[in-house]
C-alpha cells in the first residue's frame, strides 16, 4: 500500500458525501500530501474520476477491494 498523509473514511456514505468530505480534507492539506479515501459508493469512483480533472488534483490509485473502493489523491 501507498504512503498517504491523511486518510477518510467515507464508507457508508452516498454521493455526493463521499466527494463534498474529501474536498474539505483536501483543502486542508499542503501541497504534495496525499488523501486516502475508503467508499462503499460504486458511483464513487466515476466521481472521484472527475472530481480530480475539474481540480487539478492527481488521482494515484482507485481500487476496488471486493465492494470497498480505495481512492489516494496527491494535492495539487
Amino acid at each position: 500500500m501507498s504512503a498517504f498523509d491523511q486518510e477518510l473514511d467515507a464508507r457508508g456514505l452516498n454521493c455526493p458525501l463521499p466527494i463534498l468530505r474529501a474536498k474539505k480534507s483536501i483543502n486542508a492539506l499542503s501541497s504534495g500530501q496525499v488523501l486516502r479515501i475508503v467508499a462503499t459508493d460504486p458511483g464513487s469512483v466515476k466521481d472521484f474520476e472527475a472530481f480530480c480533472k475539474q481540480t487539478g488534483n492527481e488521482l494515484i490509485v482507485s481500487n476496488d477491494a471486493g465492494g470497498e473502493y480505495e481512492f489516494l489523491i496527491r494535492k495539487g
